[in-house]
């Protein structure tokens, strides 16, 4: 029976980081994340700790990502493969809608690979990799 209240805690942690980032606010979004959490984005940057993961998401918030809308994948599709039962990895799918359709890529897919944790009752991201999605290659 923990182990699906756990899910549903899962669940509700990444739908909790979808509707921090359609709010703007990377506060909130940090807060989906421990203290020392590490975040490596699309892009290979690689940010350590709560706080600079909520100010660089803030910074983006506030510039090149303004009025972005994160559009999660089905939760049903998350799944998480417990480690322990306080360590699991999730494996989430998403994509983010720019404000401006005009600079809108269909492109936009992304994979994220989690390491989450469960600490006094409460799960958190502590690792964190994200990269677009893309099919496997035939090269035989």
């Amino acid at each position: 029976m923990a182990k699906q209240k756990d899910i549903m805690d899962i669940e509700t942690l990444f739908l909790n980081l979808g509707e921090a980032w359609n709010k703007g606010d990377g506060t909130l979004y940090g807060d989906c994340f421990t203290e020392d959490a590490d975040y490596v984005t699309f892009m290979g940057q690689h940010l350590k700790g709560r706080k600079q993961i909520s100010d660089v998401h803030q910074w983006l918030f506030d510039g090149p990502l303004k009025g972005s809308k994160m559009e999660l994948g089905s939760t049903m599709e998350l799944q998480p493969r417990f480690v322990t039962s306080d360590v699991a990895i999730v494996h989430g799918e998403g994509e983010v809608k720019l404000a401006d359709p005009n600079h809108d890529s269909d492109e936009r897919e992304s994979i994220n690979t989690n390491v989450v944790v469960k600490n006094r009752g409460e799960w958190k991201i502590t690792a964190f990799h994200n990269c677009r999605i893309q099919e496997p290659s035939n090269n035989n």
